[in-house]
């Protein structure tokens, strides 16, 4: 599954250790002015924080999608066909209220009677398929190479090299972290009785007078943390979900004694057992929330009053419950495209990955099968700051084997975009590469839907896929008659692009020019797309 630590817990830790206008002509790409642009140096307001992805560059000065601008310049009052778009990932909330007017419903199955009412081999499966069945925490799949000796000798050893040293650097993270929080929390505890309340500032901080050097540097790590979140509290909650995360790894991800598998009865690694599962997507876990956050970034319900906007109307979201906590099984996710290709989706949003994959060539099966039934396939870039070009860093799955020719022209790959424009403008974690990642998308703090019917931000190339996703809904939408493969090269083709070089990785001593790190050097742009579709829909345009 692609994961990252929340970027406040990170700098928690760190502080601690010391288009043209108007009309609607294609905006030239690259824009003529776009590097001359004035960078925006003030913060973000509240409401461009949960709506960056959709604001426009050259207006706004900040790197989104040109959403907004694509509905109130084209799309207006224009009705578009419904498109079925699959979420294969972690479960859905199905009763969340900005999903539950959106979710695909499987007309042929009558809820609840344990019946196969339409023969398409999956029982009760109303709003999509649930193929972890009640589990959902996993090892990754290197832990799983070591345990069950997976592969040859060569890949196990590899695969053990890798886990010794994940296991040691997750349990050095947890020890930092635990004693952080605990020093956070003492120093919170001491300057509240020196004080007499429970709550203070920044600035009865610096008021306090001492020569303790104890109080003192409980004032410091205070100071510190505030310059960071707007109280202790919401610092203690940041740092106690790095400390889950990492013990999640320690209990779950990394553990060679742990298999969460057992629970849903079948083989994972047998491809023909396929009866397993249930037919409800619902999130299992309190904390399962990615496959909720990433379905409103496609679809929450726009213009609802109600606390996000999806990119696409006129989506219909399948949720397939496949991505655990943890490692996805490779036979689940080639199922899961099956599923997902065989009951009417022409988009799967792909938001997980992992390094290895002992039986990728059922999921590479799957994708050459929804290619054959024109289905684009999403898939997030990753988030270990690392260039995909080099064959040190595998992502699964990849369109591109060993660097060679695609396999399939249906997949898009998505590096991640801050809102921040400029030499900063890629988010940190996000993974590059010429060859093996497509284009980029807004993929940092992220204001979508959470589990419970609230919203939060999140950050990832989880994030930046279902971005693409919704703009590529928005195409089908509008220009049915287009396919997969052409839906692909017009968001390739169409995006915006910049001289400036930027930092990846978060390696400020290297920076390299932006068009070099994606195969079409593009930032994902609605608005441009739409034209272009229309363009090549109508025959006034041939695509490269």
């Amino acid at each position: 599954m692609t994961m990252t630590l929340n970027k406040t817990m990170l700098a928690l830790s760190a502080s601690f250790l010391l288009f043209g206008c108007g009309g609607t002509a294609l905006v030239s790409t690259p824009i003529e002015n776009i590097d001359t642009l004035p960078l925006k140096t003030s913060e973000l307001a509240e409401v461009e924080k949960k709506n960056w992805g959709h604001l426009d560059l050259l207006t706004d000065t900040i790197p989104g999608m040109s959403v907004d601008k694509a509905y109130s310049d084209i799309l207006q009052n224009k009705k578009g066909e419904r498109v079925i778009v699959a979420v294969l990932d972690a479960g859905m909330d199905l009763t969340h209220e900005d999903l539950v007017n959106v979710l695909w419903v499987n007309e042929g199955e009558i809820p609840g009677n344990n019946k196969d009412d339409d023969n398409n081999g999956y029982v009760d499966d109303v709003h999509g398929y649930n193929f972890l069945g009640d589990s959902y925490n996993e090892q990754l799949e290197m832990t799983r190479i070591v345990s069950l000796k997976l592969g040859d000798a060569a890949l196990q050893a590899e695969a053990k090299s890798k886990l010794d040293k994940d296991y040691q650097k997750a349990l050095q993270n947890k020890q930092r972290y635990e004693q952080i929080y605990q020093a956070v929390k003492n120093a919170d505890s001491e300057v509240k009785t020196l004080l007499g309340k429970d709550n203070y500032s920044k600035e009865d901080l610096a008021a306090i007078k001492t020569e303790n050097e104890a109080m003192l540097g409980n004032v410091g790590i205070l100071t510190q943390m505030l310059s960071i979140k707007d109280s202790i509290s919401e610092v203690l909650e940041e740092l106690n979900s790095g400390i889950t995360y990492f013990s999640d790894q320690l209990n779950y991800n990394l553990n060679l004694d742990f298999n969460g598998r057992t629970i849903v009865g079948d083989d994972p690694y047998d491809i023909t057992d396929t009866k397993y599962g249930d037919g409800n997507p619902q999130s299992r876990q309190e904390d399962e929330s990615h496959g909720t956050h990433v379905a409103g970034i496609i679809a929450a319900e726009r213009n609802n009053g109600k606390g996000a906007n999806g990119v696409a109307n006129n989506v219909a979201i399948m949720s397939i419950r496949a991505v655990p906590n943890g490692d996805e099984y490779d036979k689940d996710i080639a199922l899961g495209i099956r599923y997902a290709v065989d009951n009417g989706a022409k988009i799967i949003n792909g938001s997980f990955g992992k390094s290895f994959s002992p039986n990728a060539e059922w999921v590479y099966d799957a994708i050459k099968y929804a290619a054959e039934n024109d289905v684009l396939f999403v898939h997030a870039a990753g988030n270990s700051s690392e260039d995909l070009d080099n064959p040190k860093n595998p992502n699964f799955p990849n369109d591109q084997i060993n660097n060679g020719p695609e396999m399939a022209d249906n997949v898009i790959t998505v590096g991640a975009l801050n809102s921040k424009y400029g030499s900063e403008m890629i988010a940190s974690f996000s993974n590059y590469g010429a060859i093996n990642v497509d284009v980029f998308a807004p993929g940092n703090a992220i204001y979508s839907t959470m589990p419970g019917n609230k919203y939060d931000f999140q950050g990832g190339t989880s994030m930046a896929a279902p971005a693409v996703a919704g703009v590529a809904a928005l195409i089908m939408s509008y220009y049915p008659d287009l396919t997969a493969s052409q839906v692909k090269k017009i968001i390739m083709q169409s995006g915006l692009t910049t001289k400036a070089k930027v930092i990846v990785g978060g390696d400020s001593d290297t920076p390299k020019s932006f068009k070099e790190i994606s195969k079409s050097g593009k930032m994902v742009n609605a608005y441009n797309a739409l034209i272009m579709a229309e363009a090549v829909s109508k025959g006034k345009l041939k695509l490269q």
